[in-house]
């Protein structure tokens, strides 16, 4: 809430810095009146906190309309273009300057809402909700009018959660419905999630919520069931009613980087391209406009890499009008953090907008044969990732040889490094992936932007059936982004900084079974692409990665040395004081790297 009114108090002075210098200059007969007026309410409004602005967004534009009609009209359009340029600036970004959205994860609002039958009804309704099945579930709350129950609690997790909703009101009361109104459900497994959610605004009081209720699919699990799972979702009608007023929009996230730490790289990715086909092909039959907001990270293993690449490659596949990605991490100040750098790439996803406008009549070459070899290379990744993962030596791997632990530390993820459970064990699941990716960047191991598609991609050249894959290269532009950016990870591997693990008596084994796997992947695409080099065909982007490689080994050297240490120490090879020096070092080249990296978590 804070956030949200500094957010407004921030834009109200930038749009009175410039009603102050258009009054200096519009001294009109009847307009220098109204820019007086503006003025001095705009100043009201930001001087007073947690209330409704002195002049509504609508009156203020409204009133400058009225003084550029008049200007073109009685004064020969003098100042005309300073006043549109103002009347722009509030089109944009009203009284919210930006959107804040809520997230929370699905297994929460499971507690919560059973805590909430316990409100309205009793314990005992509450645990034999507990024991139906989803679809039984479904039929009980539709039964069940949820709205205006509310009642006293204390309940933290009621606290917690129900009081996201009621801050999603306030803000919108104080900057207006752009100013928080996207409710983002994580983990996504079933209807449920989402029907539970819109119940839980019925009973804080809003009956008809001006949010947007958006399910993320993360896991290859929970994209295959996406399309059944939102099929469900537009029966209802409760639902149905919902969506009507909201124009019959459903906005859905997929997860890229939980993607890839479930199912891999190659897996993830195909996994989100088939998941949005299908998400389109029921929102189609139900009349439902889907728009999609991919959770794309920085890095290639995060669902990042060359962003107008992708976004046009999937011209002929992919029909939709609206484009809404997340920017995290560092790929913020890099990507937009000059003008210059701001303008370039944001006329990158214009232009790749436009590229799939153009192209649309153009088929995107996925045909059967095609669709069956990306099947294929799917799964051998996936087992391959799988494999990998279910190591016995994977997370001692994690948890020992690289930075992972040390990511909350740093502060610089959008979210906690791991979420919320009631085991501080270290585990897989819980942990987010920022740290996860980060963790294997640091390394120099970019295990999740690549790994699995060695394998996949070797299968085809050992049975002599290399020409599909040739075909898919030449053929699909979507398989030529993979590529592309999975030669990133590749490029910003350097496995000589951690070759002492080659002789280590608890991973040596497990270091060389990454290796061989870069090694193969490696060959494979540049078999596959022709190139003589990774990135052969990004002189820039290559330069680019390699004068940063070249500044920052030596603190990686650093970081692998004080790794060493602390691990020496700790099993007692080693006597000495000094852990938190060493920890205190990981930490300082932590922040040299990443921001150095660009986009390495």
């Amino acid at each position: 809430i804070k956030t949200a009114y500094k957010l407004r108090s921030d834009i109200l002075k930038n749009y009175y810095r410039d009603v102050r210098k258009l009054r200096r200059r519009l001294t009109f007969k009847k307009i220098e009146e109204i820019i007086i007026d503006i003025e001095n309410r705009l100043y009201k409004s930001m001087t007073r906190d947690r209330v409704k602005p002195s002049i509504s967004l609508d009156e203020l534009k409204e009133k400058l309309r009225y003084v550029k009609n008049q200007i073109v009209k009685k004064h020969e359009s003098l100042y005309v273009d300073e006043v549109q340029d103002l009347i722009d600036k509030i089109d944009i970004f009203g009284y919210h300057f930006a959107s804040l959205d809520i997230r929370q994860d699905s297994s929460i609002h499971d507690k919560v809402f059973c805590k909430i039958l316990t409100l309205i009804f009793d314990r005992n309704i509450a645990n034999k909700y507990k024991l139906m099945n989803d679809d039984e579930k479904i039929s009980f709350i539709s039964k069940v009018n949820f709205a205006n129950k509310k009642t006293l609690y204390s309940d933290k997790d009621l606290t917690n959660t129900l009081g996201s909703i009621e801050a999603m009101k306030l803000i919108q009361k104080s900057n207006g419905q752009a100013g928080s109104h996207r409710y983002i459900i994580s983990h996504n497994q079933s209807p449920l999630n989402v029907l539970e959610v819109f119940n839980m605004f019925l009973f804080t009081g809003w009956t008809k919520p001006t949010v947007d209720i958006v399910p993320l699919f993360e896991t290859i699990d929970d994209l295959k069931i996406s399309e059944s799972v939102m099929d469900k979702v537009y029966k209802n009608k409760l639902y149905q009613n919902h969506l009507k007023r909201r124009n019959n929009k459903q906005i859905i996230m997929l997860g890229f980087s939980d993607g890839t730490k479930d199912g891999g790289y190659f897996t993830a990715n195909w996994s989100i391209l088939k998941a949005k086909e299908g998400l389109i092909r029921v929102s189609k039959k139900h009349g439902i406009e889907v728009k999609f907001f991919d959770g794309r990270g920085g890095p290639p293993a995060r669902g990042g890499g060359n962003t107008h690449q992708f976004y046009s490659s999937m011209a002929g596949i992919i029909d939709t009008k609206v484009i809404q990605l997340t920017i995290q991490g560092q790929t913020i100040s890099s990507n937009f953090g000059t003008v210059d750098s701001c303008q370039y790439n944001l006329e990158q996803l214009i232009s790749s907008a436009a590229k799939k406008l153009d192209l649309k009549h153009l088929e995107a070459n996925l045909s059967d044969e095609n669709r069956k070899t990306m099947d294929i290379l799917s799964e051998l990744s996936f087992k391959a990732y799988v494999d990998f993962k279910n190591h016995p030596k994977f997370l001692g791997y994690l948890e020992k040889m690289s930075t992972i632990k040390y990511y909350s530390k740093t502060n610089i993820g959008s979210r906690p490094s791991k979420r919320q459970t009631e085991s501080d064990n270290f585990n897989i699941d819980n942990l987010r992936a920022i740290p996860f990716v980060g963790g294997w960047s640091q390394l120099k191991q970019n295990v999740p932007g690549f790994f699995g598609l060695g394998t996949a991609l070797n299968y085809f050249n050992v049975n002599n059936e290399f020409d599909k894959i040739e075909k898919l290269y030449d053929e699909v532009p979507f398989f030529r982004t993979l590529i592309s950016n999975s030669m990133m990870s590749l490029k910003k591997s350097f496995f000589d900084l951690t070759s002492y693990l080659r002789k280590d008596k608890d991973f040596s084994k497990f270091w060389k079974l990454i290796l061989k796997e870069f090694e193969l992947s490696k060959e494979m695409v540049l078999k596959v692409t022709k190139y003589k080099e990774l990135m052969e065909n990004e002189p820039a982007n290559k330069a680019s990665i390699e004068k940063r490689e070249e500044i920052i080994l030596p603190l990686f050297t650093l970081q692998q040395y004080a790794i060493q240490k602390i691990n020496l120490q700790r099993s007692n090879e080693e006597e000495s004081n000094d852990e938190k020096v060493f920890e205190k070092i990981i930490t300082r080249t932590l922040f040299g790297n990443i921001n150095a990296s660009r986009n390495s978590a």
